[in-house]
């Protein structure tokens, strides 16, 4: 009889639930690894929004420069505007270039412009151009409701342009180019006249953009005609 006593008390003794500070010590602890589960989430979550951002900002990005390299390579020759292809100042860019048309079709020009608008990169297109008055003509004027538009990029503060000009380097003056192209028409020669157009004043440019969510400008340089 006293082993069975001591056998049931051993029983009830191991029976016993956890104590007040036992509760106490594992509530804590979960609450410890909540806190940090939590805060680790928080923060893939946020490396994630920052990830997708970039990539976002990486394809407008992208689709901009492109647009401006196909741009830059169909340009024109100086000699078929009467002045420079390649113009730029505190407004944006102008660009005259070819027009895609299919074959068989007479050839066509477009004047193309980039600027800030509202903190936006706006491209503008003009109507197919086939005559050098009319040319000269939409590169003097404003867009008006027959050009295209198409907003590239937001959130823009500024675009800057630079262009470089052989035997001058990089400049932002439009007086270095018409001085290059005066150059150019000097230096013609006769049987150049016939075989082929004057050599280029601008042979490539230099854009820089600032942007709210760049720490500093991002700069692109595309060559012109190649």
């Amino acid at each position: 009889m006293k082993a069975t006593a001591r056998c049931s008390r051993r029983g009830v003794s191991r029976a016993r639930g956890f104590t007040l500070i036992e509760l106490m010590v594992a509530v804590g602890i979960l609450a410890v690894v909540a806190v940090l589960s939590w805060r680790g989430l928080d923060a893939i979550a946020r490396g994630r929004d920052t990830i997708s951002r970039n990539m976002a900002d990486e394809r407008v990005f992208a689709q901009l420069f492109e647009q401006m390299r196909t741009d830059a390579r169909l340009a024109v020759s100086d000699d078929e505007t009467g002045g420079s292809a390649i113009t730029a100042d505190r407004s944006g860019l102008q660009i005259v270039r070819t027009f895609p048309l299919a074959s068989g079709q007479a050839p066509r020009l477009e004047v193309v412009r980039y600027h800030v608008a509202e903190g936006r990169v706006i491209r503008c297109a003009s109507p197919p151009i086939g005559n050098f008055g009319q040319l000269r003509r939409v590169m003097r004027s404003s867009e008006d409701s027959t050009w295209s538009s198409v907003a590239l990029m937001g959130g823009v503060g500024e675009i800057q342009v630079r262009m470089y000009v052989p035997q001058t380097g990089w400049t932002t003056q439009m007086a270095d180019v018409r001085s290059a192209i005066t150059t150019n028409d000097n230096n013609l020669t006769i049987p150049q006249l016939a075989t082929m157009p004057l050599p280029r004043a601008v042979t490539g440019f230099q854009v820089s953009i600032r942007a709210t969510s760049l720490a500093r400008p991002i700069d692109r340089a595309f060559l012109v005609g190649e």
